[in-house]
């Protein structure tokens, strides 16, 4: 059979790119070497981008649910039970200097409910996501390995054991040690590790020993919660021989040892893994019809949950510009624009991690640094900045515009009718919001849009690929992935439109409202 794409891995960034060409219309394969999802603890939370990309998918109740469950858990390690006080907010951490609502610039978060619904695991995303690429009509397959492709102009060939498929493009979304981008030979550049560091659930004795939360100690770092067994630990001896290696009980209570300085016994282990400060990032995302998304893309240290949420912002940005190419209308140039819009973003990721390394470092010079940044970090500029940049806020596009909006996530938006600007994402169109107008046709009613041709209120899409509402103040034009690509007094909204959605005619627009 003949698909549009194959997708090489089945966690959360392939799955999502699978379910944003799903959503189009596009033929999708996810192949994943593992039988299984992969249940190993990983990212614990998703930051505000990543919230956002997934309400505007029609996600929100179901994040909802999950993060309540996460935040039990949390009372319960807490011995604050189901009727303790309220849980403050997640804001996050640095390197372990632990970031407090309290110093936060009070405009910090928006209004957008999405950002506070981040207490989301990655077992929890990937589980979401593969139920909603399979809904949408992608095809997952499951203990199937990619052994090698070949590539034309126009195809490409893909070998999966005994079987072969043919696709127009193939995304390598297979992890940091990834196969595709092996294969492919994208260059890979970037600095090599320094820690070991171990994360496990595991049930133990001996741990009210353990102080709970972040600690740097004269020999490295070890975090014991938020959740019942939950344990980290960073020596800073170089990387692990072996990181395939089975990870035993002694393994784990002798880094919490030489960590901590407390002896554990380790009774059981329920998910455990190794990870290293490993830094790269491949110096192009795009090989021609092959890509790179998530790890495949760029790996680093997994502290502040990055990984994740920058493999995300991959995911989203691409779906639907992949899309627009398979289905004939894309812009020129526009798939190009994968590459050049989320390459800065990995580069900033990588550096963000490499400063957390180096304060935790067991070291005179490094422990003054922390000193330094931890006076900072109780200031409400020094928390704001820190906090704005681990929920992704501060990320934005350089579309060559001067309003600071464009490039940038799109606003709260609360419509002529009460409906949300994301309820009319759902269907992965791209949305015009003209000032408010009088007269119904201006305004969408609030039913689902996500089943397809009609959003809310009858605003159907014009070309298939963008949709008209209607909201008090300046007029803007967002991307099917929540960006803001032109606001209105900054440029032109037809080059905008072209440059954009293609052969879009404004004249259809202004029909439409």
């Amino acid at each position: 059979m003949t698909y549009d794409v194959v997708v090489a891995g089945a966690g959360p960034v392939g799955l999502m790119v699978a379910s944003e060409l799903a959503l189009r219309g596009v033929r999708v394969l996810v192949v994943e070497r593992l039988a299984e999802p992969d249940l190993t603890i990983k990212a614990g939370a998703i930051n505000i981008p990543t919230a956002e990309a997934l309400d505007r998918r029609g996600l929100l109740p179901d994040m909802r649910a999950i993060q309540q469950e996460a935040l039990e858990r949390m009372r319960q390690f807490r011995g604050g039970g189901g009727g303790g006080a309220a849980m403050p907010r997640f804001v996050g951490h640095f390197g372990g200097i632990w970031l407090t609502e309290d110093h936060l610039d009070p405009s910090w978060r928006g209004q957008s409910p999405a950002a506070g619904v981040q207490m989301i695991g990655q077992a929890e995303v990937e589980r979401l996501l593969a139920e909603r690429a399979a809904a949408l009509g992608a095809e997952i397959r499951r203990g199937v390995t990619l052994t090698a492709f070949s590539h034309a102009d126009d195809s490409v060939r893909v070998e999966l054991g005994d079987v072969t498929v043919e696709a127009r493009w193939l995304v390598g979304c297979d992890g940091g040690r990834s196969v595709v981008r092996k294969l492919a030979g994208f260059e890979f550049p970037g600095t090599d590790p320094i820690i070991t560091g171990h994360q496990a659930i595991v049930e133990m004795t001996g741990a009210e020993e353990l102080r709970r939360g972040w600690n740097v100690t004269g020999t490295g770092v070890y975090v014991h919660g938020p959740v019942p067994g939950r344990i980290l630990t960073v020596e800073f001896d170089g990387p692990p021989a072996d990181r395939d290696a089975p990870i035993t009980a002694a393994e784990l209570e002798a880094s919490i040892r030489a960590t901590s300085g407390v002896d554990v016994k380790i009774s059981r282990i329920v998910s455990a893994t190794r990870f290293t400060d490993n830094a790269r990032q491949a110096t192009t995302y795009r090989r021609g019809r092959v890509l790179l998304a998530g790890d495949a893309a760029h790996v680093h240290s997994p502290f502040g949950g990055q990984g994740l949420n920058l493999g995300m912002g991959d995911a989203m940005n691409l779906g639907w510009k992949l899309a627009a190419e398979i289905q004939g209308w894309a812009p020129e140039g526009l798939l190009d624009t994968y590459t050049a819009e989320r390459h800065p973003i990995g580069a900033w990721v990588l550096d963000w991690t490499r400063a957390q390394i180096a304060i935790m470092k067991p070291e005179p010079y490094a422990r003054a640094l922390r000193g330094v940044l931890s006076d900072l970090a109780v200031t409400t500029d020094g928390t704001t900045y820190l906090a704005s940049s681990i929920a992704g806020l501060r990320q934005r596009y350089d579309l060559g515009a001067e309003n600071p909006l464009a490039g940038r996530s799109a606003p709260e938006l609360i419509l002529a009718d009460g409906t949300r600007l994301a309820d009319h994402l759902h269907a992965g169109d791209g949305v015009l919001v003209r000032a408010s107008a009088p007269g119904p046709s201006a305004a969408p009613s609030a039913a689902d849009p996500s089943a397809g041709g009609d959003s809310p209120g009858g605003d159907s899409s014009i070309g298939g690929r963008l949709r008209v509402v209607a909201a008090d103040g300046p007029s803007m034009l967002v991307r099917p992935d929540g960006v803001v690509a032109w606001v209105e007094g900054d440029g032109d909204l037809g080059e905008a439109l072209r440059r954009w959605f293609g052969d879009v005619r404004v004249e259809a627009v202004a029909a439409a409202v």
